[in-house]
């Protein structure tokens, strides 16, 4: 997601507030807030792909998916 994305969804949202969007607005600011999402998602699990637990005994373990 580039800054520049985010600075769309940012007017989208203010304009929004103050007169109301388009339909076509409505999609496009639809579809850049779930490339958002995506992105912040993406970026949380790459970040606990690569966490580890440690225990009292100084042993380090991978977190695992929690399954369900």
């Amino acid at each position: 997601m580039t800054q520049e994305q985010i600075d769309r969804i940012n007017t989208l949202a203010h304009k929004a507030e103050a007169v109301g969007l388009t339909p076509e607005e409505e999609e496009e600011r639809a579809v850049l807030r779930r490339a958002y999402i995506d992105s912040v998602l993406g970026n949380l699990k790459g970040q606990l792909d690569h966490t580890y637990i440690v225990d009292e005994q100084g042993n380090k373990r991978k977190l695992k998916q929690k399954e369900g």
